[in-house]
């Protein structure tokens, strides 16, 4: 029995902790549309981090929204004001422009998202709440 038991602890051990590295931080993913494009491309894999300490506008995050889980850029947080024209075109960040036809308030706790390939991407412009909480956040890309 001791026999047996020494012959599987080291394969158990190292599965137990590469189950828990990516369970609690690391994160590896698979983007299967083009709404990041250029940056990441369709069919691209991605690897980040789950201990998420700050976001900052312009970092590139993996959420929930809904019930699938999204990779987008952050476009605004807590604070910031998004100004958007008529075509859902996000104008400016924190800049007021006479053009804009809607202005929104980024709320305490949630940042405001967009795909890189503004075309192709449905994100914060397109859903009925525009707004990701920190607690739907997943992990951070590198």
């Amino acid at each position: 029995m001791k026999k047996f038991i020494m012959k599987w602890a080291a394969p158990v051990m190292c599965g137990l902790f590469i189950l828990l590295l990516f369970k609690f931080i690391l994160f590896f993913g698979y983007v299967p549309s083009s709404s990041m494009e250029p940056a990441i491309k369709a069919g691209s894999f991605i690897t980040g981090h789950r201990i998420i300490v700050d976001i900052n506008r312009g970092d590139v995050l993996v959420f929930k929204h809904g019930n699938i889980v999204v990779v987008k850029r952050v476009a605004a947080v807590e604070g910031d004001m998004i100004y958007i024209n008529q075509t859902g075109t996000v104008l400016s960040v924190n800049e007021a422009i006479p053009s804009a036809d809607k202005i929104l308030e980024v709320p305490e706790g949630c940042y405001f998202m967009l795909g890189d390939n503004v075309e192709e991407s449905l994100d914060s412009r397109s859903w009925e709440d525009p707004y990701i909480k920190r607690e739907m956040i997943i992990a951070k890309l590198w």
